[in-house]
């Protein structure tokens, strides 16, 4: 795959072991600093580290990050299907895109952190399970966008984060505008090959598919490492503190490329 011209960069606020006060003042600087995105995650418990440490619901915290910024796409990475009703969700991000004046991803999952599930009354299920839930949910998802009224004032691009080679990618092509993996560039590259062939069993043109990848904070240097395989859009995820100059390594790499 050639090379893209052009790269954006954002991060991920983990709103775990952390305060809304200090995740609204991160969220503001990344914006100020010139991220393309900024994103939060769809948990609702700690991931790692002290598992009974503060942590914040994403979609609560959207509405402030709409506020609270001007210039960065924002979106959840990613929600978890499962959490809730598909019209609803539907619903939410076109409200949001507005509150935020057209910038939302609307990113979704077929959700794994089993925690999650058992604390808030949901079907964990299996992962076969999750995966044709979702399959079902995204027909409904786009249809009550198609009805909403207003519809979002952006492009509100919809999003799959996953890597399963057999399904995920293939609902990708079927239906996505964004897909996310994780680094390194050698597994983005193997899992981009798959979705180029999946694009071309269903008819659809691969370059149509924003491919974003998340990385860790001390991945950040050498962005043609990802570039070079045809990432378009590279998320850094941080956590509390929020140490923000790994995003000002990425953006300064991007500007560079211009």
């Amino acid at each position: 795959m050639m090379p893209r011209m052009t790269l954006k960069v954002g991060c991920q606020l983990q709103p775990q072991a952390t305060s809304v006060a200090a995740l609204r003042d991160a969220w503001r600087r990344a914006d100020a600093m010139g991220a393309d995105s900024i994103w939060i995650w769809d948990h609702f418990f700690p991931l790692f580290g002290d598992m009974d440490a503060t942590h914040f619901e994403g979609w609560t915290l959207l509405s402030a990050m709409a506020a609270d910024t001007r210039h960065a796409m924002l979106g959840t990475m990613v929600t978890g299907n499962s959490y809730r009703n598909p019209e609803l969700l539907a619903d939410m991000a076109r409200t949001l895109d507005h509150l935020s004046g057209g910038r939302m991803y609307l990113a979704v999952g077929a959700g794994w952190f089993e925690k999650d599930y058992e604390e808030y009354g949901y079907e964990f299920g299996t992962v076969a399970g999750r995966l044709r839930r979702l399959e079902a949910d995204l027909p409904r998802m786009k249809k009550r966008l198609a009805a909403l009224n207003p519809p979002p004032v952006g492009p509100m691009p919809l999003l799959i984060g996953g890597s399963g080679r057999t399904i995920t990618l293939r609902l990708v092509a079927e239906h996505a505008d964004a897909w996310n993996c994780f680094g390194p560039p050698e597994n983005f590259a193997e899992l981009s090959a798959i979705l180029d062939g999946w694009c071309a069993k269903v008819g659809r043109d691969p370059s149509e598919i924003e491919r974003t990848v998340c990385i860790a904070q001390d991945d950040v240097e050498d962005v043609d490492r990802y570039v070079d395989v045809g990432v378009d859009h590279l998320v850094v995820m941080t956590g509390a503190p929020f140490d923000l100059g790994p995003l000002e390594s990425l953006i300064a790499q991007r500007d560079s490329l211009r």
